[in-house]
């Protein structure tokens, strides 16, 4: 099945690319700039996709930071620091992301004679994302079946859908991805932060996959102090 990934430059969606890639049925990347302030990930989609010798299309969503206001990752809002399953990082939400995203993907993969849309949702996406939960999966994909009825047939690939991130790591240097050439830290600085739910995220996945993590962070201790704090607030 020829695929059409949509990938962010992050670690989840790299390591997809990567994937399908080995299983011999990588289409093409697809990213977009949605107004987010850590758009320097973009770069580092584009990177993968010239290292995988695919084509990559950056479809030009800006406009929708300021449509779809109230979001630390689109508006004028510090985004928080700590550990990502704490409600304050609901803040980071942008409504109706990922199906804005997949409904394009399933155009362009339609457009491109493409068989397949892939996405790197998984497990611990649930408690903050409701468009990354297996009910929202389902649902979407039953709706384009609808959306491209004699028109195209596409499936929806989500093999990270149940997974954690650890598992995510652990597959990912079976794959030898360069997980140094991803990004997924919310604040867009210069390196990782290290102190905003996706750096702790990330540093937390490599530890439980014991995966060497070659990122470098601005802070890289903070992720102890706020998975135990955590723990003890659960």
């Amino acid at each position: 099945m020829s695929t059409l990934v949509v990938c962010s430059g992050g670690l989840d969606s790299v390591t997809l690319a990567y994937k399908i890639a080995k299983e011999g049925a990588l289409g093409g990347l697809i990213s977009f700039d949605y107004g987010q302030r850590h758009k320097k990930e973009l770069g580092f989609a584009a990177h993968c996709a010239e290292t995988l010798s695919v084509p990559h299309k950056l479809v030009d969503l800006s406009i929708l930071g300021t449509l779809l206001s109230g979001s630390a990752l689109t508006d004028d809002i510090d985004v928080p620091d700590g550990h990502y399953a704490q409600d304050t990082m609901k803040i980071t939400v942008v409504p109706n992301r990922n199906a804005i995203m997949l409904t394009i993907a399933y155009g362009a993969a339609a457009a491109m004679g493409l068989s397949r849309v892939a996405t790197a949702v998984h497990g611990g996406d649930h408690f903050i994302y409701p468009d990354c939960r297996p009910a929202f999966i389902d649902a979407f994909a039953k709706m384009q079946n609808y959306a491209l009825e004699d028109v195209a047939d596409i499936s929806l690939y989500t093999p990270f859908l149940e997974k954690s991130k650890a598992d995510i790591a652990a597959e990912g240097a079976a794959l030898n991805v360069p997980f140094a050439q991803t990004w997924s830290c919310y604040k867009g600085g210069e390196s990782h932060c290290g102190r905003c739910g996706t750096c702790v995220e990330r540093r937390e996945a490599f530890a439980i996959a014991g995966v060497e993590d070659p990122t470098l962070y601005e802070d890289s201790t903070y992720w102890e102090h706020a998975i135990k704090e955590h723990a003890q607030n659960v």
